[in-house]
């Protein structure tokens, strides 16, 4: 059975909630990714921040994105999976929530984050179309 942790990106790493957006995005940019999960101060998930949150949420809107904190960005309810998980429930959570990145935590610790490349790296081309279908065909 493949699991989470076997088509995940390893070595993903939480922002804390009370750091910045610019520091965010100094982030992103030295780990080239896209997305960062946010933690809390009991380094507990409490939202996922990306670069277009950042650009639309905060730049766009007039605001300064030095005075801006994660943790005021950070929305909704977190969604992960655990590293055991099978390939179906990442799927599963990932295309019944539209989510396009999907953070894997093993005994309460992110170990990994799973995107759309991992998936079209492990993933079937009809895994893969259905899970493009049910993503982007509401976005």
């Amino acid at each position: 059975m493949t699991t989470a942790k076997d088509i995940m990106h390893p070595g993903a790493r939480w922002i804390p909630a009370h750091e910045t957006l610019d520091r965010a995005a100094q982030l992103m940019r030295d780990l080239n990714v896209g997305a960062l999960p946010i933690a809390d101060e009991n380094e507990r998930l409490c939202g996922i921040l990306t670069d277009r949150d950042i650009v639309v949420g905060c730049v766009a809107m007039g605001h300064d994105p030095a005075k801006i904190t994660c943790g005021e960005m950070a929305k909704g309810t977190p969604r992960w999976v655990e590293a055991g998980a099978d390939v179906a429930a990442v799927l599963e959570e990932m295309q019944s929530h539209q989510i396009k990145r999907l953070p894997v935590i093993e005994g309460k610790r992110l170990v990994g984050m799973i995107s759309e490349a991992d998936l079209a790296q492990h993933l079937s081309d009809e895994q893969i179309k259905a899970f493009c279908t049910s993503v982007y065909a509401a976005s």
